[in-house]
């Protein structure tokens, strides 16, 4: 079975570790036996990438060169703050095929940011790192403007997405976070894309 090659393109330092281990998990939910190739992520600052056009052109320029190295894809994966994944996320994408159009482009915007994916499985969480073992999802995570905050608040220590991100991401349940819109999209997307690679 081919295994899919990925070259990410993300905003923050935890998540160059967290990514690889997100990507491994959704490839081996399309089968048990298929874990990604993911090229170690290349790491953007979200509001040059998405306001700057020459910007966008330079970094997507390098991942779809890694990608099409390996007949792989390019993954941009950007938390999206306030703004509405569902209206941004194809204007980058639209802008991200003109740089290379013969390499296939998945985007996928975190609502807010990629920890609001963890509030929203806050349960599967429970006991991970220090969070209390009774924890459980607020009832709209993607009200809450910080989710670092939510989660730090819950956490002995704090949180650290430099240090926790890659342990909560090997956690969380998918299926969970899949209540959450833009992960759910995320997950659809990336499926997708895997599939139309091994078939």
């Amino acid at each position: 079975m081919t295994q899919p090659f990925i070259a990410p393109i993300v905003e923050g330092q935890g998540e160059e570790q967290a990514t690889r281990i997100l990507l491994e998990r959704i490839s081996m939910t399309v089968s048990p036996a298929l874990v990604a190739r993911v090229n170690p992520p290349i790491r953007v600052k979200s509001g040059s990438f998405m306001n700057d056009d020459a910007y966008l052109s330079r970094y997507v320029a390098l991942a779809a060169a890694k990608a099409a190295q390996s007949s792989g894809f390019v993954l941009i994966m950007l938390d999206c703050e306030d703004d509405c994944p569902a209206q941004l996320g194809p204007v980058l994408l639209a802008k991200a095929r003109k740089v290379r159009p013969d390499v296939p482009m998945v985007v996928a915007l975190a609502y807010r940011e990629y920890e609001t994916w963890f509030v929203t499985a806050a349960r599967s969480l429970a006991g991970c790192r220090g969070l209390p073992l009774d924890l459980v999802a607020p009832e709209n995570p993607e009200a809450y403007r910080d989710a670092k905050g939510w989660l730090g608040q819950r956490m002995p220590s704090g949180y650290d997405p430099v240090v926790d991100q890659a342990s909560f991401t090997s956690t969380f349940s998918l299926c969970e976070a899949a209540k959450n819109p833009s992960f759910r999209r995320l997950l659809r997307r990336v499926r997708a894309q895997i599939r139309s690679m091994i078939n």
